[in-house]
């Protein structure tokens, strides 16, 4: 019983497993942030896509330019 007494007192690979736990955390965490800002993104995207493309077109003389 000597050695399953040590065993249980025995701290070593506590660290380790404090900083298994916290890296899971902030990965989480960070995958919980990404599903929530991905949708704005995506339309920032887009209005940037329309925006040059816009440009684009104004610079080619194929569109309206602000202004006219």
């Amino acid at each position: 019983m000597t050695k399953f007494s040590a065993f249980l007192k025995d701290e070593t690979g506590a660290v380790t497993v404090d900083w298994v736990v916290l890296t899971a955390a902030v990965v989480g965490l960070g995958l919980l942030i990404f599903t929530l800002i991905r949708p704005a993104v995506s339309d920032l995207a887009a209005g940037i896509a329309t925006e040059m493309s816009d440009a684009q077109a104004c610079m080619d003389g194929t569109g309206e330019c602000p202004g006219d």
